[in-house]
């Protein structure tokens, strides 16, 4: 049973997609056919609120919504070969240019987590935001020691909506588990958990600011891409500041033309950003929408807005290096057994059937340019693939499933010629042979080097405790075996006591019959 608070907002979430002259979605749902007569009793159902393209009225609906909306937005605003155009170009603007929130209220958030007034914290402050997103929005700022920097401040009361909606999707998962076929393969409720952990993670600005830090140390003088560096002193929960970059947003790609980007090059080094963080640093940034990622010309990114990262388990790590390896060199079987072998798919599956299932998703996609894979039919055969082998849902992938979407998208608009799989396929050899190969074994033994001779030393007097310890248990169990021995024959003995006391018995008792 929904409770009542769920189901108010559950209601409020219809009437603002109603208010918005969204009522051709709502009104088509299952829930909501046999009513759609009770419309005609809506003031918007009569007044002109459609008047703007339906592209604005969904951008303006989900930010009426609130940010997990905006997020889910924010996510398709990049694939803008899954939507038509001008829904994508309404949804784009989601990335910075949500609706702000009154300076005033910036201002009082600031000093109240600083513990020092505007004008003590900076030498200047612009009370204009810069941008202003879901969860936070930025002014720009003038330190005293005359840096330039961004000031990120958290949205007021954005964590009571937020649990509100999440306690939403929580119950829709429920409601799925109950009444959805498909649930236990796509386990709702896990994908649900992982998506709570990641959005509250990006409540705490400290977390983001050493998310950053630790990015920034991983491509420390990397030419493919620069971290702004954070200013420490400056940073609490609520707010962060941060060093101000230049650089062109990726998403203006007439502008990037105009200042003659290398295209190609971008897009390879996006792939290229993408398998380093997954894989060598296991470390990945998982929000990255053309509105955090700016080009400084011609061809090295800037990464801003780390609030969302995500890591792999090592076996999730080898596994997947493994599946793209396989899948770049067009090795199906590996690709199946894979599956089997990490519990993606169910152990029962046949290998040879998977192998032809895989084979004629991915064949029609290979030696083709971007601009030539119709990933809508891509994803439609993928999920059809995946409900008839029961493939399951692997919650704690679902965050680097999002980011390579993302990825693909923005080498999509940047650069369409671009063949993923030639470009990725030679790190992930690279890969292998740094983590598998003859020097990686070397490597790792001469890392573990200095652990195993400061161990040394006592190794003689291991090795005499050992085989003290066996000599030891041989003798108890020597001992051991004399003891049953005694005991059996000690029970054998008793055996045959009680076996003529009863056959002595017997004979009294017959003696005494024939007597009587």
């Amino acid at each position: 049973m929904i409770r009542p608070k769920l189901l108010l907002r559950l209601i409020h979430i219809n009437w603002v997609l109603v208010s918005h002259g969204l009522d051709e979605i709502v009104l088509k749902t299952h829930l909501f056919r046999p009513i759609r007569f009770l419309a005609v009793f809506s003031p918007y159902y009569w007044l002109s609120r459609k008047s703007d393209s339906r592209g604005v009225r969904i951008r303006q609906a989900l930010e009426d919504l609130g940010p997990i909306y905006v997020k889910f937005g924010q996510a398709l605003s990049t694939r803008k070969d899954l939507l038509p155009d001008d829904i994508a170009d309404e949804l784009v603007k989601l990335q910075d240019r949500v609706p702000p929130f009154a300076n005033e209220v910036a201002r009082s958030i600031i000093e109240k987590e600083l513990g020092m007034s505007i004008n003590q914290a900076f030498a200047e402050f612009n009370p204009q935001p810069l941008a202003s997103a879901s969860v936070a929005q930025v002014h720009t700022a003038v330190l005293h020691s005359g840096e330039d920097v961004v000031v990120k401040v958290l949205r007021p009361d954005i964590e009571e909506r937020i649990h509100s909606d999440i306690g939403l999707l929580y119950e829709l998962a429920r409601f799925a588990e109950r009444f959805w076929s498909d649930a236990r393969r796509l386990r709702p409720m896990e994908v649900v958990t992982e998506f709570e952990r990641t959005t509250l993670d990006e409540l705490d600005l400290v977390r983001e600011a050493a998310n950053a830090a630790k990015i920034r140390r991983n491509f420390e003088n990397s030419e493919l891409i620069y971290i702004p560096e954070i200013h420490w002193p400056l940073t609490r929960q609520k707010v962060m500041v941060m060093e101000r970059i230049h650089g062109i947003p990726v998403g203006e790609i007439e502008q990037l033309r105009v200042g003659g980007a290398d295209f190609k090059l971008l897009a390879e080094r996006g792939v290229e950003i993408f398998f380093t963080q997954v894989f060598r640093d296991n470390f990945f940034h998982a929000d990255m929408h053309p509105g955090n990622i700016f080009v400084d010309l011609p061809a090295k990114y800037i990464a801003v807005d780390f609030g969302i990262v995500g890591t792999l388990s090592l076996s999730d790590q080898h596994y997947l290096a493994e599946n793209f390896l396989a899948f770049f060199n067009r090795d199906y079987r590996k690709v199946a057994e894979m599956h089997v072998e990490s519990g993606w798919v169910p152990p029962s599956t046949r290998i040879e059937e998977f192998e032809s299932a895989i084979r004629s998703v991915c064949e029609p996609i290979f030696e083709k340019p971007l601009r030539d894979i119709s990933f809508g039919q891509l994803l439609l055969r993928l999920f059809q693939t995946a409900r008839r082998f029961d493939m399951h849902v692997q919650p704690q992938l679902v965050l680097l499933q999002k980011t390579l979407l993302n990825i693909e998208g923005l080498g999509r608009q940047l650069y369409p010629e671009l063949d993923l799989w030639q470009t990725a396929k030679p790190f992930l050899e690279k890969w292998f042979q740094e983590r598998m190969g003859p020097k990686a074994k070397i490597k790792k033994l001469l890392k573990q080097f200095p652990e195993f001779a400061e161990q040394f030393p006592e190794v003689p007097s291991l090795i005499y405790k050992a085989l003290d310890n066996a000599a030891y248990a041989k003798q108890r169990s020597e001992a051991h075996n004399r003891e049953l021995a005694l005991l059996r024959q000690q029970m054998d003995k008793n055996h045959r006591t009680t076996v003529w006391a009863m056959f002595i018995s017997a004979a009294l008792i017959s003696a005494a019959f024939f007597f009587s």
